[in-house]
């Protein structure tokens, strides 16, 4: 509640700064202006939206099971570990805007190059988080299961993994918020569909009510997705 007052008031302010320093629609255009373009385009900004949706989603659950297997393989193998995490830090070393054209051009302007892009943002903070959540587990609870003479295996899944469940499930609420991000960063540089391509073509033709519009969407969707992923992890108790 106290969120939609926040909101209100500043979409409010808004309204007022726009109404009183007469600043021009295609600089900044007032939220009611943004709302008749809302109104007057909603056709077409669901058709993108749904788009870029789709590669938001496709791209987080694909990230999170890379993720989830990077962890667990690095958890259960020192070889693994110490190949895969320099690895992980040279991944986000580089950019994902500057290997966006590069994707572009090796997957194309469809809905593989955007994915890509969400997965290289969202797989590290997943593996990072989880792998930290694995190695976090109690050594006085690993003892004893040394002491009963568990399987490895058995420690793995009866202990460690519960023990990290949390680090994952706040992982993935980071990720939801970070995958549209993505998305719209490989729709900057190269596509014909998506809120991101909306957002270039409306500021090409000098539609800045559009772009706030699909910016409105955009945010929309990445509000609906963390809550979709907070409530889902509420229900398994993450």
């Amino acid at each position: 509640m106290r969120a939609l007052v926040v909101t209100g008031l500043i979409i409010a302010l808004w309204q007022l700064l726009v109404s009183v320093s007469g600043v021009p629609v295609f600089i900044l255009p007032g939220p009611l202006s943004v709302l008749q373009a809302s109104r007057e385009n909603f056709s077409l900004l669901g058709l993108h939206a749904i788009y870029t949706m789709a590669e938001i989603v496709l791209g987080l659950i694909a990230g999170a099971l890379i993720g989830i297997f990077c962890a667990v393989g690095m958890s259960l193998s020192d070889f693994f570990a110490r190949s895969l995490r320099p690895l992980l830090s040279f991944s986000q070393a580089i950019p994902v805007f500057a290997l966006a054209p590069i994707l572009t051009l090796w997957l194309g302007y469809g809905l593989a190059s955007k994915i890509v892009v969400v997965v290289l943002i969202v797989f590290f903070p997943i593996a990072s988080a989880f792998y930290d959540g694995l190695q976090a587990t109690p050594e006085g609870t690993l003892d004893l299961a040394r002491l009963a003479k568990a399987r490895r295996w058995k420690t793995f899944l009866w202990l460690r993994m519960p023990h990290a469940l949390p680090s994952l499930g706040a992982a993935l609420r980071i990720a939801a918020v970070y995958a549209p991000l993505g998305a719209v960063t490989g729709e900057w540089v190269g596509a014909s569909h998506g809120l991101g391509y909306l957002m270039l073509l409306a500021n090409g033709r000098m539609k800045t009510d559009l772009m706030f519009a699909a910016v409105a969407v955009l945010t929309l969707l990445t509000i609906a997705l963390r809550t979709l992923v907070d409530w889902g992890l509420k229900r398994q108790a993450l």
